[in-house]
C-alpha cells in the first residue's frame, strides 16, 4: 500500500456517519465541504434544482452571525476595511500610469475571470481616453481562456516566469492573485515572488477559505506550501505589503465547483474594489465603505432581479438536459463580453462533469481583437479553441441538428439586425432556440425578433443613474446574471443526467492535483473504506491496465495525474471496485452497463458485500423526459 509522504497530510477515513461531524468537518476546507442545503440535489426535479442553487448563491450576501459566525464574510468590516485599503493601492497606480500595472491572475476559473476583469476595466479607462492598465495571466496561457487545460495551474514557476513576463520594466505592480480555495500553486508561486520583491511588486490573495484551511501539501516545483505562503502574506498586511481578502461565502452548492460561487464572489469583491477606485480617484478623494456598499448592494439586488426567473431558468435547464440525453449539442452564442460568460460555462463544463468540450460551447459575437495578450495562440489550434463568430457560422451552423440547442444572448444595446440575421440562419436547422435578452426599463424586444423565440428569458434593470464609470455597475450585473443562469442550467442539466451524487461531482476529470486530492475524498466518503484502501483504488483505475508497482506507488502525483487526464469515469470505476471489492474491468463493464454513472454506484452502495460506508441512498429520479 502507498505510505510514501505524499499522501501524509491525507485523514484516515471517518467512521461512517461521521464525516458531517465538526470534528472532521473542520477539517475540510469551506470551499471543499458540502453543503447542507443541496444533500438531495440528485433527487431534485428542474424547479426544485433553480430554487437549490439560487439559495446557495444568496449565501454569498449573508451577512456574519447570519450563518458561519466563526468566519468572516464579505460584508464584515475587516473584508470591506482591507478591501477600501488595495483600493487605495490601485488609486497610487491610476495616478502614476506609465510607470505602474495591475495584474490579474489564476488558474482555470479564476484565471478566465482575471481575464475578463482586465478586459472590462480596460474598457472602462479606454472610454475616458486613458492608457489601460490591467492584464491578466492565466495558468496555461490564453488557450485556457477557450479550453479546458486545468493542469497548467500546478506549477508555481510558470506562474512566476510568466509574471516576470508581463511586469519587465515597470516600477510598481500590483498582483491580484485569485485561488478560490487558496490551493492553486501557480498563485502561491506569483505571491511568494512579489513578498520576496516588494519594492515593485504588491501581492494580493483573493480566496474564500481562511488561511489555516489553505491548501497545506507539498508543491512539487516550490520550497512553500500555499498555507505558508498565505501565513506569510498575512503576517506583511500588518505593514501593507500584501493583502489577503478572503471571506467565507458557504459550500458549493455543487461540492467544490468553485466555477459557481467562487468565480460569482471573486467577480463581485474584485469589481467594487476597482470600480470604486476608479470612481474617486478623478476627485481626489479616497473611496469610502459608502461607495463599497452601494455598488455591493446592487449585485445583491441583481441575485434577486434574476432568480425571479426561476420557472424559466428551469425549462431552459430541462431543454439542455434533453438535447444531450439525445447526444446534441448546445452551443451558447453571446453578444460581446457576455460571449466570454458563455464561453466560460461551456469549457468549465468539461473537467467538472467529465463532457465532451463539444456537448456545451460558447462563442463571443463582436470584436475581441484587443482582449487577448497572445492572440496567436488561440489561431489554427484545433477545434477545441474555436470560440469566435466567424468559427460559429462555418464550423457549427452547417452541421447543426434538430436534437441541438442554441441559446442567444444578448442586451438590447446590442446589434438587434445583427442577432436577428443569426437567429433566423440557426432555425432553419433547428427549433431548439431559446434567449436570455437583458434590458432596461423603457427598452423592448422588436416583434420581428421576439416573434423568432419559442421561449426568451427577459431580465429587465431599473435605470442606474451613475456617472460613466457607474455605467459599469449595470454592465457587471448583466455579466453575473447571465453567469447565475448558464451554470444553474449547465449544473442542473449534467444532474438530471444522473452526473451527480447527492451533491457531489462523480464523474469529474481529474486534471490537476486539486481534483485529485478531491477524488480520494470522494472515495474515502462514499466507500468508507481506509485511506490506505481508497488510494489503491484509485491509483488502480488510473494506472489500468497497467498493473501498480511500487514504483508507480511512489511516483510523484503529477505523473498520476498526467495519466488520468486521459482516462474517463476514473471515481466511479475505483468507487465500484472498492464498494463491490471486484477488480478494475468487472467495475468498467458494471460502470458501462448502468444507464448513468450514479446509478452505477447506487448500485454498488445497495448490493451484497458492503462492508460500511456513506448511508444508504434512495432511488434516484427517472429518466429525463
Amino acid at each position: 500500500m502507498p505510505s510514501t509522504k505524499r499522501f501524509q497530510h491525507v485523514i484516515e477515513t471517518p467512521k461512517p456517519g461521521e464525516w458531517e461531524l465538526s470534528g472532521y468537518e473542520a477539517a475540510m476546507r469551506i470551499t471543499e465541504k458540502s453543503n447542507p442545503l443541496t444533500r438531495d440535489l440528485d433527487k431534485a426535479d428542474a424547479g426544485k434544482i433553480v430554487q437549490l442553487l439560487g439559495q446557495c448563491d444568496a449565501e454569498i450576501f449573508q451577512e456574519e452571525g447570519q450563518a458561519m459566525p466563526a468566519y468572516q464574510r464579505l460584508y464584515s468590516e475587516s473584508v470591506l476595511t482591507t478591501m477600501l485599503q488595495v483600493a487605495g493601492k490601485v488609486q497610487e497606480v491610476l495616478k502614476e500610469p506609465d510607470e505602474g500595472l495591475v495584474v490579474l491572475s489564476g488558474g482555470g476559473t479564476s484565471g478566465r475571470m482575471a481575464f475578463l476583469m482586465s478586459v472590462s476595466f480596460n474598457q472602462l479607462m479606454t472610454g475616458l481616453g486613458q492608457k489601460p492598465l490591467y492584464t491578466y495571466l492565466i495558468a496555461g496561457g490564453d488557450r485556457s481562456v477557450v479550453a479546458s487545460r486545468e493542469g497548467k495551474e500546478d506549477s508555481a514557476l510558470h506562474g512566476i516566469e510568466e509574471l516576470k513576463k508581463v511586469a519587465a520594466g515597470k516600477k510598481r505592480v500590483i498582483v491580484i492573485g485569485i485561488s478560490a480555495g487558496l490551493s492553486a500553486p501557480f498563485v502561491a508561486g506569483q505571491m511568494d515572488y512579489c513578498m520576496d520583491n516588494t519594492a515593485v511588486f504588491l501581492p494580493v490573495l483573493v480566496g474564500f477559505n481562511p488561511v489555516n484551511m489553505a491548501r497545506n501539501d507539498p508543491i512539487e516545483d516550490w520550497s512553500s506550501t500555499f498555507r505558508q505562503v498565505a501565513e506569510r502574506m498575512q503576517k506583511m498586511q500588518e505593514k501593507q505589503e500584501a493583502f489577503v481578502l478572503n471571506p467565507a461565502v458557504g459550500p458549493e452548492g455543487l461540492s467544490g465547483s468553485s466555477r459557481m460561487k467562487g468565480g460569482s464572489t471573486t467577480k463581485i469583491l474584485l469589481e467594487t474594489l476597482l470600480l470604486a477606485a476608479h470612481k474617486t480617484v478623478d476627485r481626489g478623494i479616497a473611496a469610502s465603505p459608502r461607495c463599497l456598499l452601494e455598488i455591493l448592494r446592487t449585485f445583491e439586488r441583481a441575485h434577486k432581479v434574476t432568480y425571479s426567473q426561476s420557472s424559466k431558468i428551469a425549462t431552459l435547464m430541462k431543454q439542455v438536459s434533453t438535447s444531450l440525453e439525445k447526444k446534441g449539442r448546445v452551443h451558447l452564442v453571446g453578444w460581446q463580453n457576455l460571449g466570454i460568460i458563455a464561453i466560460m460555462d461551456g469549457v468549465e463544463c468539461i473537467h467538472t462533469f467529465g463532457a465532451d468540450f463539444r456537448d456545451i460551447r460558447g462563442f463571443l459575437i463582436g470584436d475581441h481583437s484587443d482582449m487577448f495578450n497572445q492572440k496567436a495562440e488561440l489561431t489554427n489550434q484545433g477545434p477545441q479553441f474555436t470560440f469566435s463568430q466567424e468559427d460559429f457560422l462555418t464550423s457549427i451552423l452547417p452541421s447543426l441538428r434538430e436534437i441541438d440547442t442554441v441559446i442567444f444572448i444578448f442586451t438590447l444595446d446590442d446589434n438587434l439586425t445583427e442577432v436577428q440575421t443569426l437567429v433566423e440562419q440557426v432555425k432553419e436547422k433547428t427549433s431548439n432556440i431559446q434567449a436570455l435578452v437583458h434590458s432596461t426599463v423603457g427598452q423592448s424586444l422588436p416583434a420581428p425578433l421576439k416573434k423568432l423565440f419559442p421561449s426568451i428569458i427577459s431580465i429587465m434593470w431599473p435605470l442606474l443613474f451613475f456617472e460613466y464609470e457607474g455605467n459599469f455597475v449595470q454592465k457587471f450585473q448583466r455579466e453575473l446574471s447571465t453567469k447565475w443562469v448558464l451554470n444553474t442550467v449547465s449544473t442542473g442539466a449534467h444532474v438530471l443526467l444522473g452526473k451527480i451524487l447527492q451533491n457531489h461531482m462523480l464523474d469529474l476529470h481529474i486534471g490537476n492535483s486539486k481534483l485529485f486530492w478531491r477524488a480520494l475524498a470522494l472515495l474515502q466518503r462514499f466507500s468508507g473504506q481506509s485511506k490506505a484502501l481508497c488510494i489503491e483504488s484509485l491509483l488502480q483505475a488510473i494506472h489500468f491496465p497497467q498493473p501498480l508497482t511500487d514504483e508507480i506507488r511512489a511516483a510523484p502525483i503529477s505523473s498520476h495525474i498526467q495519466v488520468a487526464r486521459e482516462k474517463k469515469q476514473v471515481i466511479p470505476v475505483a468507487l465500484v471496485s472498492l464498494l463491490s471489492r471486484c477488480s478494475i474491468p468487472t467495475a468498467q463493464a458494471r460502470v458501462a452497463a448502468a444507464p448513468s454513472v450514479c446509478e452505477a454506484v447506487r448500485n454498488a452502495l445497495a448490493g451484497p458485500g458492503r462492508k460500511r460506508g456513506a448511508e444508504p441512498l434512495e432511488a434516484s429520479r427517472p429518466a429525463v423526459q
